[in-house]
């Protein structure tokens, strides 16, 4: 039996040579390939459909704000950076994008649900239910019976819920709470749609809604013995004494002690705090 002779040298060294230049000539022209494919039409971006409850959100917008920022095709396009420009939109909440085969994209778009203002008068901005200051032309509300919460943006969600909370416990009052404000000391400000101030002071919630209620218990009562006013005179009141509040009337001020609080509380049916202080009155 003859045993199979070794290929000479210069022989396996061309072999190696055509198969190498084989490989790279078949991984040139893929590459030739796969390039066209990506550059040909047929894979642009041409079809955007988008999904969502959406009410102020318009395909002008979107064509203007996201079009220019949608680079490459169906391949190549960065779905991270796409989601971020329709979230770049006014009034764009969140935005989840996927490719459509071959050469579209499905958007599906949460528009922000505005609840209240943000800052001062013309600022543009505005709260979500989440809480969340983003900005958008408050023109395109519907209705513009919103309240105002102005302080830190960290703070927005904090506001939020406190202004929900002390709009009921000033229900009774019959005025809608205007603006809501943290003050530079930590204090909170309440404006309401008669043009009242209500000064809270600081503290916890619970301490502020306590305040509240014994002003909105004991008003009605305070007011009556001052020649005979309702509620709708109140003009001013400073709720950050501790053994009652200051109260200004159209036409009267007053402090108003613990002791006399807790009288007209009582007269309500609605306990108040007890304190020791006494009561001024004096007629303008």
């Amino acid at each position: 039996m003859s045993a199979t002779l070794p290929a000479p040298l210069d022989v396996r060294l061309m072999n190696v040579t055509a198969t190498v230049l084989f490989a790279g000539v078949a991984v040139a022209v893929l590459w030739a390939c796969g390039g066209w494919l990506l550059r040909h039409p047929t894979f642009a971006v041409g079809r955007i459909a988008v999904q969502g409850e959406l009410v102020h959100t318009s395909a002008m917008s979107l064509r203007a704000n996201v079009a220019p920022q949608l680079v490459g095709n169906f391949f190549t396009l960065d779905l991270d950076a796409a989601r971020r420009a329709f979230e770049q939109v006014p009034w764009v909440r969140r935005a989840q994008v996927r490719r459509d085969f071959p050469s579209g994209l499905q958007v599906h778009l949460q528009e922000h649900d505005v609840v209240a203002h943000w800052g001062p008068e013309g600022s543009g901005m505005l709260v979500n239910s989440h809480g969340e200051v983003f900005e958008a032309a408050a023109d395109d509300l519907e209705a513009d019976n919103l309240p105002r919460l102005v302080g830190a943006p960290e703070r927005s969600a904090e506001l939020l819920h406190l202004v929900g909370r002390l709009a009921q416990a000033l229900a009774p009052l019959g005025s809608p709470i205007d603006t809501l404000e943290l003050t530079p000391h930590g204090g909170r400000r309440v404006l309401l749609d008669s043009g009242a101030v209500l000064e809270l002071g600081a503290g916890d919630e619970a301490a502020l809604l306590e305040r509240v209620r014994r002003l909105v218990a004991t008003l009605p009562r305070v007011a009556h013995e001052q020649g005979g006013r309702t509620v709708a005179a109140l003009e001013y009141a400073d709720l950050r004494h501790a053994s009652g509040y200051a109260l200004r009337l159209r036409g009267v001020t007053t402090v108003m002690s613990a002791e006399a609080a807790q009288q007209a509380a009582r007269a309500a049916r609605m306990p108040a705090r007890p304190a020791q202080a006494r009561r001024a009155v004096q007629n303008n």
